[in-house]
């Protein structure tokens, strides 16, 4: 195995390659690349050069295996080692990954910054040559979308507090003229925070006023529907007969105005009617055609125009029970809904009727060991008697049909090329 570290002049390619070599392995790719993981869990930690040049910033800047272990060899990081043939590569077992712990995070989280204002189209390679010169830097996260598209910002991972601070303390930053904005990454993430907050409360502020004006022009639209039925309400009380029923106040205005609603129950001494005219009208032409006596069931009875406050209150419940009532029957469509022909009790118990006296004519019934579900074959037919059949349609304990009706219901690193391409440096560029 040959050592790292050794005193001799390297090159500026062969510092490129130890540093994306020492990258792949780094602290914070490794923990998310889950092919380079994956590799290193099949002999010891060792990764072939040839698996490792597929990966493209280092095919990029070199397949030659010679050249990527003299480069190693060179290095005094001591973070990498070659193994005797110099043909794979691992991470030094004397330097293990770190502990993820919330203490670690934290550690990391404090020598991060966060930069924006880069343009969507710049390269890795171009944001790295712009943060050469600004302190050492361990890694670099180009942010993306869903859509894998460069957001225009980073998070930058500095080798220590101080470096990260003295980043971010450096006034006006420019990228080719463009300003841009930079934080510590715990300073972003608390400006994110207040931003959330606040989109949370103007979305709820305009939640709010959307509803009020929903509710403010479905009050304006009651009240222009109340408008067009100011005239046409009329109420009615006396000794009313308690057969009385809706069907006889039709009767009584059936040719004289065409009736919208009726408020009345069955028993009640009073209700009202809604016209689809004004009520004056049909009263008076009723009254008219009855020698000026209307009744019902030949019972007296008053009848009133309704004007003014009494008026508006009266049509306002009528709306409202029209609501009520449409919303009743639209929650029992909705409950029946997908039931098909034959789903409801009512359709089994007249279905049942209707056997049991069909079935009393037959000679022959089937045998009650049969009950339409079985897969077997079906029982022998037995004869019956004529007390046997009064009795089953006497106790309704008659045979089940033969046949049974059916119902009708209707942020990873880059992974090799032979692998769907990953993103390197948490941004898919490095």
């Amino acid at each position: 195995m040959a050592e790292n570290g050794a005193k001799e002049p390297i090159s500026d390619l062969e510092i490129k390659i130890c540093e994306q070599m020492e990258y792949y392995f780094g602290d914070h790719n490794l923990p998310r690349d889950k092919f380079l993981k994956e590799q290193i869990k099949q002999d010891e930690g060792w990764v072939s050069l040839e698996t490792m040049i597929t990966f493209n910033r280092l095919s990029r800047l070199t397949t030659d295996f010679d050249v990527i272990a003299d480069a190693l060899v060179k290095s005094s990081t001591g973070m990498l080692e070659l193994s005797e043939d110099r043909r794979k590569v691992r991470r030094s077992p004397a330097k293990p990954l770190p502990e993820v712990t919330e203490e670690y995070k934290n550690a990391v989280k404090n020598r991060s910054v966060y930069v924006k204002g880069f343009p969507t189209d710049a390269t890795f390679d171009e944001i790295k040559t712009w943060f050469d010169g600004k302190g050492q830097v361990e890694s670099i996260q180009m942010r993306r979308t869903i859509q894998r598209a460069f957001k225009g910002s980073v998070f930058a991972v500095f080798d220590s507090n101080e470096a990260a601070k003295t980043f971010v303390e450096i006034p006006d930053q420019k990228y080719k003229d463009m300003d841009l904005i930079v934080l510590t990454k715990d300073n972003y993430f608390t400006k994110k925070n207040e931003e959330r907050k606040q989109h949370r409360a103007e979305a709820k502020t305009k939640s709010k006023q959307a509803k009020e004006e929903t509710q403010k022009k479905a009050e304006e639209d009651e009240m222009k529907s109340l408008d067009e039925k100011i005239g046409c309400l009329l109420t009615f009380s006396g000794d009313l007969d308690e057969q009385t029923s809706r069907e006889d106040l039709h009767s009584v205005f059936a040719t004289f105005g065409e009736i919208k609603w009726i408020d009345f129950s069955r028993g009640a001494k009073e209700g009202i009617i809604l016209f689809k005219e004004k009520a004056l009208e049909a009263l008076e032409k009723a009254k008219a055609a009855n020698d000026g006596n209307l009744q019902l069931r030949n019972k007296d009875v008053k009848w009133e125009v309704l004007e003014g406050e009494a008026e508006k209150e009266a049509l306002k419940k009528i709306v409202e029970n029209q609501q009520e009532s449409l919303n009743k029957y639209r929650n029992k469509g909705r409950k029946f809904k997908g039931k098909g022909r034959g789903g409801g009790k009512g359709t089994q118990g007249s279905s049942q009727k209707r056997k049991v006296q069909f079935e009393g004519k037959k000679t022959k019934f089937e045998s009650d060991e049969d009950d339409g579900d079985s897969k077997g074959p079906p029982s022998p037919k037995k004869e019956m008697n004529t007390d046997e059949k009064v009795s089953r349609v006497k106790t309704g304990n008659e045979p089940p049909s033969p046949k049974k009706r059916s119902l009708e219901e209707s942020n990873a690193s880059e992974e090799p090329a032979s692998k769907q391409p990953k993103n390197e440096n948490g941004g898919g560029d490095q």
